[in-house]
C-alpha cells in the first residue's frame, strides 16, 4: 500500500512549493523499531547529489527538476508488534495538515491494514505542498516534499535520490509474491 501512495504522490504533484512538515517528534520511535528510514535532504544536498548524475538528456531533466526542490523528508518505522507507536504520533502530523490550504485527496481506512492519507497544500490555485501518511499496524511512514517541480519532472525522479524506480506500477499481489519466493 505504501508504494502505491508514494507513486501516486509523484504523479499528482504538478507543482510543489515550500510546505515542509515537522517530523522530529517521530525520531524517538527509532529505539522501538526493528527497521527505520530517516531521510532528510535539503536543497543544497539535493543540488550536490544532482552533480553526480550523468550528462545525458534524462539526467539533465532530473538536474533541472532537483534545482527547484527545497527538501525531501521520509520517516519510516517497521515494528515487530502492533501498537509500538501511538495514535498521537500520527495526530501530531495530521494537526499540521489542518490548515484550510491543505486538502486531503486520498484517504483509506482499514482495521486490518491501517490508514493512509495523501494531502496537497494549495495557495492561489497552485499546489504548494505534499504529504503522505501511511499508518499500518506494524509500520508508520511519513513523506514530505518541499520545492517547485512539475508532474513530468516527478516521473523522472524515479530511481534517483532513494525514490522507487517503479513509479506508477502496482506492486505484485501477495499471490504472485508467494510464487516468486
Amino acid at each position: 500500500m505504501k508504494r502505491i501512495l508514494i507513486a501516486t504522490c509523484f504523479f499528482l504533484a504538478p507543482a510543489i512549493a515550500p510546505a515542509q512538515l515537522k517530523l522530529d517528534h517521530l525520531d524517538r520511535l527509532a529505539a522501538k523499531a526493528s527497521e527505520t528510514v530517516n531521510l532528510t535532504l535539503d536543497g543544497s544536498l539535493l543540488q550536490m547529489a544532482a552533480k553526480f548524475l550523468d550528462d545525458d538528456s534524462d539526467s539533465a531533466s532530473v538536474k533541472k527538476l532537483v534545482s527547484g526542490l527545497k527538501g525531501i523528508q521520509i520517516r519510516s518505522f517497521e515494528f515487530k508488534n502492533a501498537g509500538e507507536y501511538q495514535p498521537d504520533d500520527v495526530d501530531a502530523i495530521r494537526s499540521q495538515l489542518r490548515d484550510p490550504d491543505w486538502k486531503r485527496i486520498v484517504q483509506t481506512r482499514s482495521k486490518a491494514e491501517g490508514d493512509s492519507d495523501i494531502y496537497l497544500k494549495t495557495e492561489g490555485g497552485r499546489i504548494t505542498g505534499l504529504a503522505i501518511i501511511s499508518a499500518e499496524p506494524k509500520e508508520l511512514t511519513i513523506v514530505s516534499i518541499d520545492g517547485l517541480i512539475d508532474e513530468a519532472g516527478m516521473r523522472k525522479l524515479a530511481g534517483n535520490f532513494g525514490i522507487p524506480g517503479r513509479l506508477g506500477k502496482a506492486p505484485a499481489s501477495k499471490k504472485s509474491k508467494e510464487k516468486d519466493e
